[in-house]
C-alpha cells in the first residue's frame, strides 16, 4: 500500500474543542529514565546521545551516562510537576514501562497530580526494531502492567521512540487503545481504517521539542525554544481561525528541559499558554482523542 500523502486535502472537517477554541495543545513530558539502552543495566551497549556524545568504548560500562539519565527523575521531574502544578495545566507523560518498573512511587506522581500516563513502549526504542509479533506483544503486556499498577490507571495512548514495527497498530487495536501517536504527517488527528477496527492517530511532532537542545542543528538558549514555540502557536492559530481546527504538540524530557538552564523553556512555554485562556484547549492527549473521535466520528 502507498503512503497517503493527501490526508485532508485541504478540506478540514468543521469543530471547535471542548472549551471552544480552534487551536488544541498537547503537552508531552517523557518519563523513559531507566528505560535506555546501559551497560550497567545488563545492556550490551549504552545509550551515546545525552549531554555530549559519549567517548567511553562500546560495551563499557557507561556512569557519566547514567548520570545524565538519573537527574531527570531526581530533580527534573520534581520541577516539572511543579511548574505544571503552578500554571493549573495538565500534560500527557509518555511512560516506559521499565523506567517505571525501576521508579513506581515517581511514576505514582504523574496521575496524583492529574497527568495522563501513556504508554512509550517497554524500553526506550524504536518498536520497528522488533523482529516479531511475539516479542513485541510481550513488552506492550508488561509496560501496561506496571504503568497500570504504579500509576492505577491504565495506558490508552501510544507513542515509542523512532517509528512503529508492521505489527504495532493491530497489537493496540487489540488491546482497546484509544489512539497512537506515531506519526508525523499532519496538524490534526486522523483515522487509520487499515486494521480490524478504525484506530485515532494523533500526531506528534519532533521540531516543538525539547531534543533539538541535543541535536546540532537544534536550540541552544531556552529563549530559542520559548520563540519557536510561539511562532507555531501564532501560525496555527491564524489558520485555525480561517480553514478550521488544528493540533500543536510540545514535546519535553526530564533530563533535558528539566535542567536549570533550560527549565525556562518549558515554564515560559506553560506561561504563554495559561495566558490564552480559552483562545487554546490544552489538554491531555486522551481528551484530545475523544473530543476528535465525538466530533468526526470514524
Amino acid at each position: 500500500m502507498g503512503f497517503d500523502f493527501t490526508g485532508y486535502g485541504g478540506n478540514w472537517p468543521d469543530f471547535r474543542w471542548p472549551n471552544g477554541a480552534r487551536l488544541a495543545v498537547s503537552v508531552v513530558v517523557n518519563f523513559e529514565e531507566g528505560a535506555e539502552m546501559q551497560v550497567g543495566y545488563g545492556d550490551p551497549l549504552s545509550e551515546r546521545l545525552g549531554e555530549v556524545i559519549s567517548v567511553v568504548e562500546p560495551g563499557r560500562r557507561d556512569r557519566g551516562q547514567e548520570q545524565i539519565f538519573a537527574y531527570g527523575l531526581r530533580a527534573g521531574l520534581w520541577r516539572m510537576l511543579d511548574a505544571l502544578d503552578r500554571h493549573g495545566l495538565r500534560a500527557t507523560f509518555f511512560c516506559c514501562g521499565r523506567a517505571v518498573k525501576q521508579s513506581p512511587q515517581l511514576a505514582a506522581e504523574i496521575t496524583k497530580r492529574g497527568h495522563e500516563p501513556a504508554l512509550h513502549g517497554w524500553r526506550w526504542r524504536p518498536h520497528a526494531d522488533y523482529l516479531s509479533r511475539a516479542d513485541e506483544a510481550r513488552d506492550l503486556d508488561r509496560a501496561i502492567a506496571v504503568i497500570e499498577a504504579a500509576c492505577g490507571e491504565k495506558p490508552t495512548g501510544f507513542f515509542c521512540r523512532g517509528a512503529e514495527s508492521d505489527w504495532t497498530r493491530a497489537l493496540l487495536i487489540e488491546r482497546g487503545f484509544a489512539y497512537a501517536s506515531n506519526a508525523f504527517d499532519d496538524d490534526l488527528p486522523y483515522w487509520d481504517r487499515s486494521g480490524a477496527r478504525p484506530l485515532l492517530v494523533v500526531p506528534y511532532a519532533l521540531d516543538t521539542n525539547d531534543m533539538k537542545f541535543f541535536h546540532p542543528n537544534g536550540f541552544v538558549r531556552a529563549s530559542e525554544m520559548v520563540d519557536y514555540v510561539t511562532d507555531a502557536l501564532d501560525v496555527l492559530l491564524a489558520e485555525a481561525e480561517r480553514s478550521g481546527p488544528r493540533l500543536l504538540n510540545i514535546g519535553y524530557h526530564l533530563r533535558i528541559c528539566g535542567r536549570p538552564a533550560r527549565f525556562p523553556a518549558f515554564e515560559a512555554v506553560l506561561a504563554r499558554l495559561a495566558a490564552f485562556g480559552d483562545r487554546v484547549y490544552v489538554a491531555r492527549r486522551y481528551e484530545i482523542a475523544r473530543a476528535f473521535a465525538a466530533a468526526v466520528p470514524a
